[in-house]
């Protein structure tokens, strides 16, 4: 290990030995980190906190504090972060709430300067959050996700596979998978067209959630109809059959149309 001699570091903690911890960072108790990690300069890494390999945490970043909830009792609660993340400087992630909840970050995330991740979030894998991206509790973000800077998200709110939202966004109900989203409040523009093809999705497959979205978002159809509509006209593939069923399980409604 590559511990400067200002950290502190708890004997406590399971830090594997290809571990690099900066300048004054501090890493507690019941911290584990796994190989080729690296943490910069004064880091704050607490709580029951278990990062993965080969991440990269800049300067300032405190990652595992409690949780920023008036509900908070002092819970055994925890924060697992995944493998080759990057969290940029000043990022702030929280564990869960309720006894032995959790906030989990999967793996290959980029979270750009600012962000903030609350208590009993769920990150997939291959995220962006860019610069001050604000999520309030309980969110869910699907793999492949890009967020632009200075969006705030809702507690409870999905964001959906493969989606983009604008900078600047006010997110209040979940952001459809494939979708291009933007605005005070978001609303839904249309197919995330760049994400679907760096993702290799057939054009015979976009062709079908371009007509499934025109029929959910531009018809002027209930969500509910709009589904069944989809359903019945449309032929099934993976990425249809997703879309329907992130709408019928959508608990705080999806995102509308700009128009």
């Amino acid at each position: 290990m590559k511990i400067h001699p200002s950290a502190i570091v708890s004997p406590l903690a399971k830090l594997e030995t290809s571990v690099v911890v900066g300048p004054y960072s501090v890493i507690s108790d019941n911290v584990s980190i796994g190989a080729e990690t690296k943490i910069g300069a004064h880091c704050v890494i607490e709580g029951n906190t278990s990062i993965g390999e080969s991440c990269e945490i800049f300067t300032g970043a405190v990652v595992g504090s409690r949780p920023q909830d008036l509900k908070f009792k002092d819970e055994k609660v925890f924060l697992e972060i995944g493998n080759h993340n990057i969290i940029r400087e000043y990022c702030t992630l929280n564990p869960g709430t309720k006894e032995g909840a959790k906030t989990i970050i999967g793996d290959n995330n980029l979270l750009m300067a600012y962000s903030h991740i609350a208590h009993d979030c769920k990150v997939g894998n291959g995220c962006v959050l860019a610069n001050n991206c604000t999520l309030a509790g309980h969110v869910t973000i699907e793999d492949k996700a890009v967020i632009g800077g200075i969006v705030a998200i809702h507690q409870f709110v999905r964001i959906g596979m493969l989606s983009i939202v604008g900078g600047c966004s006010k997110v209040v109900q979940d952001i459809p998978p494939f979708s291009t989203c933007d605005g005070h409040p978001a609303r839904v523009y249309g197919l995330n067209l760049i994400g679907l093809r760096r993702k290799g999705i057939s054009s015979a497959s976009i062709k079908q959630l371009d007509q499934a979205f025109r029929i959910i978002f531009n018809s002027g159809l209930s969500v509910k109809h709009a589904v069944e509509k989809v359903e019945k006209e449309l032929e099934k593939n993976e990425e249809i059959s997703y879309l329907i069923n992130f709408a019928k399980s959508s608990e705080r409604g999806l995102t509308r149309s700009c128009r």
